[in-house]
């Protein structure tokens, strides 16, 4: 059995004014996604959110998708101090990841 990582991550603009909460299978290509506005009309693309400020790991789909949905569901500050957990200079971590 192949193991598959899913990845629940949280991007931002260079404002840090806009939070986005995602989850995927291959962070990378993802982030890149987003950076290039692949999808023109998302909500990413709109407000130019492209800074991976946080991400985390597992190998279980389900938990990934309900810590996404639990993270969604936080107030920003709760989010903020999140990233700040692990990335309290907020920097863009999309080369760390490559």
């Amino acid at each position: 059995m192949i193991d598959v990582n899913y990845y629940v991550y949280i991007l931002t603009n260079t404002h840090k004014s806009v939070l986005y909460t995602g989850v995927t299978n291959d962070l990378a290509r993802r982030v890149y996604e987003h950076k290039h506005h692949f999808d023109k009309r998302s909500f990413t693309a709109q407000y130019n959110v492209e800074n991976l400020v946080y991400y985390e790991l597992t190998n279980n789909p389900e938990a990934a998708i309900a810590r996404e949905k639990q993270i969604k569901s936080w107030n920003r500050k709760r989010k903020e101090k999140l990233i700040e957990s692990k990335n309290p200079t907020w920097i863009d971590l999309y080369t760390s990841i490559l």
